[in-house]
């Protein structure tokens, strides 16, 4: 590798809006601050809301049916 033109690599923290530290290294040289982590994440904690379609799928069917045809 050459030297003097890789950007350095240090310790930063990444601080998530749930208050959760997460310490780690990076190039990038400042401390982030996350929208959301591990910790907070819907999918993560089992908080996930589950969309229905159900309602959306009769819906075509009643629209797009054919009046009078056997089942």
């Amino acid at each position: 590798m050459k030297k003097n033109i890789h950007p350095n690599y240090t310790a930063i923290t990444a601080t998530c809006s749930c208050g959760n530290v997460i310490k780690t290294h990076s190039t990038l040289g400042h401390d982030l601050n996350l929208d959301v982590c591990g910790n907070c994440h819907p999918f993560y904690t089992g908080k996930q809301r589950v969309v229905d379609t159900g309602g959306r799928v009769e819906r075509f069917n009643k629209r797009f049916s054919v009046p009078g045809a056997s089942k």
